[in-house]
């Protein structure tokens, strides 16, 4: 069990690209893989909104990714400052997992994208970390010893990675967003490798 599941949910491909760049930092640890995984959409009816596949994009999830990763990114786009009800509504389908502990732990992490910089971007990090709190996961953020974290005039929180996609959506991912995304990635992925190492 060498992956790290990156799951995300993403609306306009900000949280996707943010989730390609953290499991490029999980791939810079020797032996370590990413899986990269989406959420479905969720429709305001009990019918199929989407197809089993989606047409572009990382395969949904499923719970045999979380069963298998040896540890986890959770990402969500920021809705009202907390995450979208596509990631909150598999979350909320993963009580087996949670009865059984199948994640308990193994260590996570969480990143966001947002419009603008005081979108909700802290808040909608907090709003993640709580369910894999209570699925025993071991929290992990971004230490100020990664000195973007210090530097960064656009994304980038102590909480998890982010990043300021602007009221258009027309922000490019900056470089300190890319080094903190790729930084999370690798402290995620250090950490699982050395939590195997000394079970």
């Amino acid at each position: 069990m060498n992956e790290i599941l990156v799951l995300y949910y993403s609306r306009s491909g900000h949280t996707a690209q943010m989730a390609r760049l953290i499991a490029r930092g999980v791939e810079e640890i020797p032996g370590m893989r990413a899986r990269l995984r989406q959420v479905p959409p969720v429709a305001p009816v009990t019918e199929v909104a989407q197809p089993p596949e989606p047409e572009e994009g990382a395969p949904y999830v499923t719970r045999q990714d979380l069963h298998e990763c040896c540890g986890l990114a959770l990402g969500s786009p920021t809705r009202f400052g907390n995450m979208a009800a596509p990631l909150k509504y598999f979350l909320d389908s993963t009580g087996a997992e949670w009865a059984s502990g199948a994640l308990v732990g193994k260590p996570a992490a969480v990143f966001t994208a947002t419009s603008t910089m005081h979108g909700g971007q802290e808040s909608t990090l907090l709003s993640m970390a709580l369910p894999l709190l209570h699925h025993g996961m071991l929290l992990l953020g971004l230490p100020y010893t990664e000195p973007a974290l210090s530097s960064t005039q656009s994304g980038g929180t102590p909480y998890g990675a982010s990043h300021v996609s602007g009221t258009k959506g027309d922000n490019g991912i900056s470089e300190h967003e890319r080094e903190l995304a790729r930084a999370l990635g690798k402290r995620l992925a250090d950490t699982a490798r050395k939590l195997a190492a000394n079970p």
